[in-house]
């Protein structure tokens, strides 16, 4: 079903505001079942905590000690899916889990692990197994044993952008740095006003409204005048990129004497990701930053167990993100459940307002349909759940990552073959839009650095909402970490140069 949208200013059926994971999994799954949608995010897409995670689509091994294996069953069931839906963004990735015996016994690990592998589908994953390690292991050695099991790799960003491009062409409305400002609500409907980052305003009604708004779900149920705002507890998780810490492609997954674990992890070719940590978090969400006591933890728990000593001069990049969980009144961060919360608000007759609390990216397409279920009764006109088996933007016909690769490389011959692999990584078959029209190595247009062309950069602007610098160099993409001080400057020069001249065409033609 493809919607006709009335202008703004008219009705539209929902209004999602965030454009984390979890807002536009909702817009998406919406604008396909028929809906007028309409979504805003205050910043970037993924500006925020769905790009400050561990890249991850997991079961959740250690949320099993916490006896949460209705959340457990459904994430596992979730890798298969999105394994089919963004063959491009989601990869497996092998997991060694060493033994220590001191911390967890291996009958208790072997139960686990059994579990994991048994209480949701797995078709595409290899089962669990115990491994013997080689003398020639990364690990210190006093580490002889350990388990493997696997889950999934995956781009969090771009898994947030495949699903905003999805809402869009099934649609959607989808406003970047555009905040809601207020709400209110009037003869059966949402009467919202909006704001642009140049100061403009713009006024919609709808029929429902969603609160997807993450660490500030609760500032915003303040803003709205309505209850519901101390259910939110906010968490912080912080990483450090380091080096690659050893060869091969598989991660690790360590137990550390405080309960919790630390993944290390394969990340852009060259590096190493580490964390996450988990601490209450006060204060504004946009200005979380990693702390010496996180960036020691992390370190400690690596010296414990890599003979190599890793120190702090080593990190090259950190990022931090807060986790917006419902408040489930845990003792500690770690055992706050990572499953989600639908919290729906309305009285008969009045137009309903659903706030997502919690929710992991492993599971936002069940959240999705989970909160749509709980709107159509005001939405009588939705058509059913269709996401299960529908492609994401990239992954439509999917041939396979190498015979993609091996395609580009035969029609483009002057094409790098670490060019061709990294966009097939980021835009799977929308590769082929990228390069329409393209000759050339020329035609590309400028080199920023790191394999970047200008080419790249607008596609960017024009197919994906990316605005400014840090929108390409840390979400869209990660060559942040390879483009040099210099070459970041040209990049935002670059931009800020286009985005004058398009104002004066615009002037002109208005």
């Amino acid at each position: 079903m493809q919607p006709v949208h009335p202008p703004l200013g008219e009705v539209y059926d929902l209004a999602v505001i965030g454009g984390g994971i979890n807002g536009v999994g909702i817009a998406a799954d919406a604008a396909g079942r028929g809906l007028r949608v309409l979504l805003c995010e205050q910043d970037d897409l993924a500006a925020h905590t769905s790009s400050a995670s561990s890249k991850l689509i997991h079961g959740g091994l250690r949320y099993l000690e916490h006896y949460q294996f209705r959340l457990v069953r459904e994430a596992l069931g979730e890798r298969e899916v999105l394994l089919g839906k963004a063959p491009h963004l989601v990869r497996p990735l092998r997991f060694i889990l060493p033994h220590r015996a001191h911390l967890r016994p291996a009958w208790l690990i072997r139960a686990g692990l059994f579990l994991y592998d048994h209480l949701g589908p797995r078709q595409h994953l290899a089962a669990s197994r115990y491994l013997r390690l080689a003398a020639d292991s990364p690990l210190q050695a006093d580490i002889r044993q350990a388990f493997e099991y696997a889950d999934c790799w995956v781009d969090d960003a771009r898994l947030v952008v495949a699903n905003a491009q999805a809402a869009r062409e099934r649609g959607a409305h989808v406003h970047c740095r555009t905040r809601c400002i207020g709400a209110r609500r009037s003869k059966g409907l949402w009467h919202l006003q909006l704001e642009r980052r140049d100061g403009s305003r713009l006024s919609l009604r709808a029929r429902a409204l969603v609160n997807a708004a993450g660490p500030w779900a609760a500032q915003l149920l303040q803003l709205f005048k309505q209850p519901d705002g101390r259910a939110l507890r906010l968490v912080q998780g912080s990483h450090i990129v380091l080096p690659r810490l050893y060869p091969g492609e598989h991660a690790y997954i360590l137990q550390n004497e405080d309960g919790r674990i630390v993944f290390v992890l394969p990340f852009q070719e060259h590096f190493s990701l580490v964390g996450t940590t988990d601490r209450e978090y006060q204060g504004d969400p946009a200005q979380v930053r990693i702390s010496d006591v996180e960036i020691d933890y992390l370190l400690a728990v690596l010296n414990r167990h890599f003979r190599q000593p890793v120190s702090r001069a080593q990190i090259v990049h950190s990022f931090s993100g807060v986790r917006p969980l419902y408040d489930d009144h845990s003792a500690s961060p770690s055992a706050v459940s990572r499953d989600y919360t639908l919290a729906l608000a309305g009285n008969p007759g009045e137009a309903p307002l659903l706030s997502v609390f919690g929710g992991k990216l492993t599971t936002y397409r069940r959240l999705a349909e989970a909160a749509l279920q709980l709107l159509a009764p005001s939405l009588p006109q939705m058509g059913p759940a269709w996401t299960a088996n529908a492609a994401l933007p990239g992954g439509e016909q999917w041939p396979g990552h190498a015979t993609l690769v091996e395609q580009l490389r035969r029609r483009f011959v002057w094409l790098p073959a670490s060019l061709a692999q990294r966009w097939t990584d980021s835009y799977g078959v929308r590769v082929w839009r990228l390069l329409q029209g393209i000759h050339d190595s020329q035609a590309l247009g400028r080199h920023f650095g790191a394999g970047l062309y200008q080419r790249e950069v607008d596609y960017l602007c024009d197919e994906e909402w990316a605005q400014q610098a840090e929108d390409i160099l840390w979400r869209r993409s990660k060559l942040g970490l390879l483009l040099s001080a210099s070459e970041q400057a040209a990049l935002r020069d670059y931009l800020a140069q286009r985005q004058a001249s398009r104002t004066r065409l615009s002037t002109v033609l208005d």
